[in-house]
């Protein structure tokens, strides 16, 4: 299940004896694993004299002996287990044994699940794991139907909607139109998403501002900072195709002493969209339908999508060779910050 749901129901009813917590975005998991926790122990002492942590493959027999030791001095036994490589992904064309003889794995594999299933009312474990879980493994099947499963998938622009409302509601705010459209686009503009840093943002906008609704002003005085963010507003001066404004912004940028590799990157990046834009859009993939191949939020991703119907696909390539030279040039200093500059003009249509 998703983060949202998982966290929801960990509130809910007794903690489950045995949970899988998988995924690229560490972020979820780390704040999952401290919620289990919590429910579990009612003191950092307690949670230090009664958690086991194992890195790494454990014999599937050893594990059952640990779950069956029953806990000394304390009321619970819990296992960490980080890492076990029992919940990846099965090579290309290999399956689970069924319907066939039995090995000795296969029936080492058959007790653990039988122990999974039976768990004693002492012992809990929690699996974490970096990687993608499986689902067509038995040991998830398992896992699933008798405890709980976390799916951390990895955030990124397009699907970060879901954490932003769980933190919202998190800090009892709302946001108004403008300052969700200047979010989903200042976050469209990170070339990877940081959530612990997001998070502590948006813990310092609620020290910032005592008002229920977060507006777009609060939300630009609290990010704009980040060189990423700051430079949203020159990619949409590019966009509409403002050449005067993107020039200016453009000068702003270089001289409050953003470096140009930032620029240059983000710049790039933003012509490839626009560029890939038009090309779906002339196969019929329009507005929101641009997300999924886009990887974009869908408000973000059909912004995009009008803006790229103002450019010529010409225009948009060229102006792609000229950055993928710049990058050479300023580098090796046989450029200057003009390249930019004219870069801008061309994308803009205009001279001056």
């Amino acid at each position: 299940m998703k983060f949202g749901e998982f966290m929801a129901k960990l509130q809910q009813g007794e903690p489950k004896h045995i949970y899988l917590l998988a995924g690229e975005e560490h972020y979820y998991i780390d704040k999952a694993r401290d919620r289990i926790l919590g429910r579990l122990f009612s003191d950092k002492q307690e949670c230090s004299d009664s958690l086991q942590k194992i890195k790494g493959d454990i014999d599937s027999d050893d594990l059952i002996s640990l779950i069956d030791t029953a806990p000394f001095f304390t009321s619970k036994n819990v296992l960490l287990i980080q890492n076990a490589s029992i919940f990846r992904e099965t090579k290309k064309g290999s399956t689970e044994s069924e319907g066939k003889k039995a090995t000795g794995k296969d029936k080492k594999m058959e007790r653990l699940l039988a122990a999974f299933a039976d768990m004693p009312s002492y012992s809990y474990i929690i699996f974490v794991s970096s990687d993608k879980a499986d689902k067509r493994r038995k040991v998830y099947k398992t896992v699933e139907k008798y405890g709980a499963v976390l799916e951390a998938e990895a955030i990124r622009a397009w699907n970060i909607n879901d954490w932003l409302q769980g933190k919202l509601q998190s800090m009892n705010r709302d946001m108004d139109r403008d300052a969700y459209a200047y979010f989903n686009g200042a976050v469209s503009m990170m070339q990877q998403i940081s959530l612990e840093f997001l998070d502590r943002e948006f813990d310092k906008l609620a020290l910032f501002s005592q008002d229920r609704r977060i507006t777009k002003e609060t939300l630009t005085k609290v990010f704009a900072g980040l060189p990423e963010v700051s430079i949203f507003a020159l990619m949409d001066a590019i966009s509409e195709r403002n050449g005067r404004r993107a020039l200016m912004l453009l000068r702003r940028q270089l001289a409050d002493g953003t470096y140009f590799t930032v620029i240059l990157s983000l710049l790039t990046r933003h012509v490839r969209q626009l560029w890939q834009a038009r090309i779906l859009q002339a196969k019929g993939i329009r507005g929101k339908a641009l997300a999924k191949p886009l990887e974009l939020n869908p408000f973000i991703a059909e912004k995009l999508g009008r803006a790229a119907a103002r450019f010529p696909e010409e225009t948009l390539k060229q102006a792609m060779l000229e950055l993928i030279d710049a990058d050479y040039w300023l580098k090796t200093g046989q450029a200057g910050e003009e390249i930019l500059e004219h870069t801008v003009i061309r994308l803009c249509g205009q001279e001056n």
